[in-house]
């Protein structure tokens, strides 16, 4: 299902990012992350929302009762992909790894077995096997 849903999402001139299930103050949402290069507006989620909606409603993504939202991923947002990773570059990430460890530096490469993290000399590769979760994060 998610290769149809990524190729109907790609028809309208965006492209899928992630899609997610979770539960937020007892109701469940399942959500459906988009992006574009020039940005992601209302207009776009609406168009988006509303041809999936009837999609999943014939064939619910998730069981029971859920509310569906289309949205950006933001500008911090979780990397799980090595797509993810690979359109990130250049960006800040805190990395937490299976061990625990944290690491937060600048995505300075990415390619199918991991990313390389860190500043300048002081570069460290890690392999996504081993990463427990990574989020970008924005310095204000």
């Amino acid at each position: 299902m998610n290769e149809n849903i990524e190729k109907l999402i790609e028809s309208c001139g965006v492209k899928l990012y992630d899609m997610e299930s979770v539960t937020e103050n007892g109701h469940k949402i399942f959500r459906v992350y988009i992006t574009s290069k020039d940005g992601i507006d209302l207009e776009k989620c609406e168009k988006i929302s509303k041809i999936l909606s009837p999609i999943f409603d014939l064939n619910p993504p998730v069981s029971g009762h859920y509310y569906f939202e289309v949205s950006s991923p933001g500008i911090e947002r979780n990397l799980k992909l090595p797509k993810h990773f690979k359109a990130s570059i250049g960006e800040k990430v805190k990395i937490k790894l299976d061990n625990e460890e944290s690491i937060k530096g600048t995505i300075q490469d990415a390619d199918d077995d991991g990313v390389e993290v860190g500043e300048d000399n002081n570069l460290q590769k890690i392999l996504y096997e081993n990463i427990k979760k990574a989020r970008t994060y924005f310095e204000w």
